[in-house]
């Protein structure tokens, strides 16, 4: 139970605590104390599910961690919140993350207090894109939880980060402050900030902002590699492309090729299609970044994972890749049965990578028909507005390199929208001066 506990604690904080043996050493432990405890195959296997890392269609020891746990539940006398999060991680198991969040949420009904599950039902809603959601979810319960209790001051970034990404910017701020004057250490809480600096435009706080906690956040190592990432988009933002590049060599790169975590690899992805985007050579280092992206071609546990490791085998320039990554999707979305990604490539998922393709092949009108009837739907394939950002620079250069006047109008009226969301924005202003000399 220790262990248990000090895994939940560990997902919370984003912390491994290696003298425990980090979160694979508690795994073991409770493995080795009590191999049909339940509740330890929920949050060992809800852990590998939640991290989007192994698909249970390629992983096999992965599904055979979930049919083991369903088997154990079936030939068990457990409570009705046992049972209830069995169910869940079956169901997210299956792609089913709509019906995983519904279970976690009534769980939380009758047990606000149930970390577990608020968390498991937050990063549920984060791939699913509902950003209100996120937010009520922390609301219902905050009443419950007193400031004694263990892990009290991490509800306050959770409930932050549903607050920014609703929009409320102020807000957010000053909750995650509150948390961060409990537990300076909270990494959520400080990306929580980074995000509202970078919504607002106010690169030179944000800056500042990271440089000053660098030494709280950092023992944060689940946490730290994003992070550091939002503290390179400041520097792609002011168009400091070398202190971008630095950032992403000494710590994102870095951090990712060590951890293999889905959040630091698709961080990766990001800052080098980003640097591209602005001109940047960085080939090279999506050759390194290919290594770590490869394998994962046909997992399709996310669609925004689909879409990052696309971004490297495109920079590559590997045609193989791409259309193995390609063609098996479209296989999955034939059939896609109760998971909601290989749904929602059917509806806006393919439809995203081709307009990447497009784009890549310098068929730039191509890319903006494929975008622009789903720019308002980004949202779906999940993640933040920070790091959904990509695909709106996406469209904008398409826009602007078309040789339809329409589309290059069209960015223009992109980048007074930019431009009224973002106000004193660096980067959008090297777009409007960029289309400005393409008279457009």
């Amino acid at each position: 139970m220790i262990a248990a506990s000090f895994r939940d604690c560990a997902y919370t904080t984003w912390r491994n605590d290696e003298t425990l043996g980090g979160i694979e050493g508690c795994m073991a432990a409770v493995q080795a104390a009590d191999p049909d405890f339940v509740m330890g195959h929920v949050i060992s296997t809800g852990l590998q599910l939640v991290g989007t890392g192994s698909s249970v269609l390629q992983d096999q020891t992965l599904a055979s961690a979930v049919r083991k746990t369903v088997d154990l539940a079936s030939c068990q006398e457990l409570t009705a919140r046992e049972k209830q999060h069995v169910k869940a991680i079956e169901l997210f198991s299956k792609g089913a993350l709509a019906k995983a969040c519904d279970v976690w949420e009534d769980i939380l009904v009758e047990h606000p207090t149930d970390m577990l599950a608020l968390k498991f039902s937050h990063d549920g809603f984060f791939y699913l894109g509902e950003q209100t959601q996120m937010r009520d979810s922390v609301a219902r319960v905050l009443p419950y939880w007193k400031p004694h209790m263990p892990l009290y001051s991490y509800l306050k970034g959770l409930y932050s980060f549903g607050l920014l990404e609703t929009r409320f910017y102020d807000q957010a701020e000053k909750i995650a402050k509150e948390g961060l004057s409990l537990t300076r250490e909270d990494g959520w809480c400080v990306h929580s900030v980074a995000h509202v600096h970078e919504m607002k435009a106010e690169i030179d706080k944000g800056l500042k902002f990271m440089a000053s906690t660098e030494k709280d956040w950092v023992v944060c190592d689940m946490l730290a590699c994003h992070n550091y990432w939002h503290w390179a988009l400041y520097h792609i933002e002011r168009g400091d492309y070398e202190a971008a590049l630095q950032v992403f060599d000494e710590q994102v790169f870095r951090r990712s090729a060590k951890s293999g975590a889905m959040l630091d690899t698709v961080d990766a992805c990001s800052l080098l299609y980003r640097l591209e985007m602005e001109g940047v050579s960085v080939k090279e280092r999506y050759r390194e970044l290919l290594k770590v992206t490869e394998p994962h071609s046909e997992d399709h546990t996310l669609l925004f994972n689909d879409l990052h490791f696309l971004m490297v085998s495109l920079g590559c320039k590997e045609t193989a890749i791409t259309q193995r990554l390609l063609d098996s999707l479209r296989e999955l979305a034939k059939e896609p049965k109760e998971n909601h990604q290989h749904q929602l490539a059917n509806t806006i998922g393919l439809s995203m990578c081709q307009a990447m393709v497009e784009y890549d092949k310098g068929n730039y009108s191509e890319t903006v028909e494929l975008l622009k009837p789903l720019r308002y739907r980004f949202t779906q394939i999940g993640g933040s507005d920070a790091q959904r950002d990509v695909f709106n620079q996406l469209l904008i250069h398409a826009a602007m390199k078309s040789q339809d006047k329409h589309h290059q109008r069209f960015a223009r009226c992109l980048l007074v929208e930019r431009d009224a969301a973002r106000m004193n924005s660096p980067l959008t202003d090297r777009l409007i001066q960029r289309a400005h000399s393409l008279h457009i």
